[in-house]
């Protein structure tokens, strides 16, 4: 029962400077690809390999031909005693080799036989044929193929699978048309993505709610079209620019108007993008990429996420080691800002975590203007439902303001979801239009997830629920400092088995000490109705004592809404660099904080209580109304508190409604079953009368 109170190839003018390399004679055809080399370096490697493979196979090659007798004499005894095999010698240029029985003292046990050899004396090799003939022993000449022979039989399968690594090396640094240092040489190669104003499609138009960031990148586009209207009196171009502000805001969005209004080579790549599995290729794209930027100036380059490698040096845990991050990071500084600086090459940069970047990043110079991206306020969210709701086709009760006041702290990204979700939605229940009632429960949908209306509860724990957000409800309409009541509910959404919705009057840009009182108070009237009703407690509050605890620390630590505490801070600074929390205050401290928090807890606990009690009856009223209704609208609630009666179908009579509709018009259109009277197909979706 968790509650909510909603609180990119051509360049422009056929100039060619889109290329990697310019070239004051343009040519007839596409050029040659470059011929590809193997390195030295590629070549030793692949020479090592084989080697230690040859190396390593000519000791398993030795350890395989048995084992070695010292002398002729102790080679004679095992001809004598018989633990020879017969027709297991053979006499080659250097030595004789022979098979032992298995079991002969003096060898290993085993049950195979053991292959022994002997040195000879190439020289006097008929003296030793004489020796074995003497002996009675059955013996073969071998002077066939040498050592080296057999040898290269051995390695041929290694050979071949070395010259089938090789080739495959070479086609694949062919294919990859590798510039400078061949396959390897490419990964330091930029992998940015190029667009110019003919491939975007994005304009400023279609950017709204964020006015004055707009205003600051129009002034990028000026800069580029005309510099010297702004050199005239001295002035420079800025080399970069900053977007700051949470995730889905609009700061890519920006990026791409510039692209697209920007008649200049627009060159794009992810924070990401720049680090790989080989230490220093990050700082060889960033080389790379600023090289073809100045070739192309002048030019705009944007880093999206740039704190994936932008974040300060020096912090977190290190191993003391090469950070290929900081590498990174230090060679974006001084492309941006070094020697070297070009003025006509403007980087622009994303991120949602300003706090953690670098200074050396941050300073003028490198970023001259920081922009701040905002969430939207109640005209920029209009703006940006309007911008939307030009794509779909919206029904005459769709009031664009009265959403707009209903989705505070949503984001540009939020906004875009819901107008597509209700198109969505209107298209499945095969309406003409969008309507308003599928805008609302498309921003419910995407703020707290699908209504699950097909879940079975039970009832009594339906009635919990109902009470629950009853208790929420009835605090939320009679507090003058809260928010004004939108609806309730007990649909489950989400995790949610039901929720209260408020609908504020206006944006807070600072929340002030009655209003989070006042909100303290909403959150616990859901615990006391359900307590009250049932005698039980559930972990249905669960959500609510979270953002009870969330709002009162913040109260503490960071408002100084203490007076025991005072005008002091006790967050802290969260720089998220390392895992152990940072403390800037004693024990003493500590349990004052303790006890500060529960005090407030506690007061707006019993402040809820004494409404409750004081207002049963009501309660009683709109949680009978949502078990009868499952949803009451705010107009609703307030009529319940005024006394008067609710005189609107419920959701049965809602059903035999949409049913009766369908039974006349159906003979007409479909032809009825053979079983029954009912046309064949009717009945199997209804509308959601919720």
């Amino acid at each position: 029962m968790t509650d909510t109170h909603l609180d990119k190839d051509d360049q422009p003018d056929g100039s060619d400077k889109g290329s990697d390399e310019k070239s004051p004679v343009k040519s007839k055809g596409p050029p040659p690809p470059p011929t590809v080399k193997l390195s030295r370096g590629l070549m030793s490697w692949v020479m090592i390999l084989a080697l230690l493979i040859m190396l390593f196979v000519l000791l398993n090659n030795t350890k395989g031909r048995g084992q070695e007798i010292p002398a002729w004499q102790e080679f004679t005894r095992f001809i004598e005693r018989g633990d020879i095999l017969d027709d297991s010698i053979i006499i080659r240029d250097d030595r004789i080799l022979a098979k032992v029985e298995a079991g002969t003292v003096g060898f290993p046990p085993s049950t195979e036989p053991t292959p022994i050899w002997v040195r000879i004396d190439a020289s006097n090799r008929d003296w030793f044929l004489k020796e074995l003939q003497a002996l009675g022993a059955t013996f073969h000449l071998n002077t066939g193929t040498s050592i080296w022979v057999n040898l290269l039989i051995t390695l041929a399968p290694f050979i071949l699978l070395i010259l089938l690594i090789w080739f495959f090396i070479a086609r694949s640094m062919r294919s990859a048309g590798a510039g400078p240092g061949g396959m390897l040489g490419s990964f330091g190669k930029s992998r940015h993505r190029m667009s110019t104003k003919e491939s975007i499609s994005v304009t400023f138009d279609d950017v709204a709610g964020v006015d004055e960031a707009k205003d600051e990148l129009v002034e990028i586009v000026e800069f580029l079209k005309s510099p010297k209207r702004f050199q005239r009196l001295g002035g420079r171009i800025p080399r970069g620019v900053l977007l700051v502000g949470p995730p889905g805001c609009g700061k890519t969005l920006l990026a791409k108007a510039i692209a697209g209004q920007a008649d200049v080579p627009f060159y794009s790549i992810s924070g990401s993008d720049f680090v790989e599995m080989f230490v220093g290729v990050g700082a060889s794209r960033v080389r790379d990429l600023f090289k073809q930027a100045k070739d192309n100036s002048p030019c705009i380059i944007f880093l999206d996420e740039i704190d994936a490698v932008g974040r300060r040096r020096g912090g977190g845990f290190t191993t003391g080691g090469h950070d290929e991050r900081e590498q990174t990071l230090n060679a974006i500084l001084v492309e941006m800002d070094g020697f070297e600086a070009n003025d006509q090459i403007i980087v622009i940069a994303a991120t949602n975590r300003s706090d953690v970047l670098d200074p050396a990043l941050t300073r003028p110079g490198r970023f001259d203007r920081q922009v701040l991206v905002p969430l939207p306020d109640l005209v920029g969210r209009h703006g940006i439902i309007k911008v939307h709701a030009k794509k779909i086709k919206t029904g005459p009760d769709v009031n664009l303001e009265r959403l707009a006041r209903g989705t505070p702290m949503f984001s540009g990204a939020d906004i875009a979801a819901i107008i597509n979700e209700a198109a969505i939605l209107a298209t499945m229940t095969n309406k003409p239009h969008v309507e308003m009632s599928d805008l609302e429960e498309a921003r419910d949908k995407v703020r707290f997830g699908r209504a699950r209306k097909s879940r079975r509860i039970e009832e009594e724990e339906r009635v919990a629920t109902a009470y629950h957000e009853a208790g929420h409800a009835i605090i939320q309409a009679l507090l003058e400092h809260a928010d004004p009541l939108h609806k309730v509910t007990i649909i489950p959404r989400g995790q949610a088995l039901g929720a209260t919705f408020s609908l504020p009057e206006k944006d807070r840009h600072g929340l002030g000490g009655k209003f989070l009182l006042a909100t303290l108070q909403v959150l616990c009237g859901g615990r006391l109705a359900e307590y009250r009703k049932t005698g039980d407690v559930s972990s249905g509050a669960a959500m609510d004592i979270q953002q009870a605890t969330q709002f009162v620390r913040h109260m503490i630590l960071e408002w100084g809404m203490s007076e025991r505490l005072g005008f002091v801070d006790y967050s802290g600074t969260d720089t998220r660099e390392t895992f152990i929390p940072e403390r800037e205050y004693s024990e003493e401290t500590a349990r004052i904080i303790d006890e500060e928090i529960k005090r407030l807890i506690d007061e707006a606990y019993a402040g809820a209580k004494s409404i409750i009690d004081k207002h049963w009856t009501e309660v009683t009223a709109i949680a009978e109304a949502l078990l009868k209704y499952e949803t009451l609208q705010g107009e609703e609630v307030d009529r319940l508190l005024r006394g008067e009666p609710l005189e609107k179908p419920t959701v049965a009579e809602l059903l035999e409604q949409e049913a009766a509709r369908a039974t006349p018009s159906a003979p007409e259109s479909q032809p009825a079953s053979e079983e029954g009277g009912e046309p064949a197909g009717s009945g199997d979706i209804l509308p959601s009368p919720a």
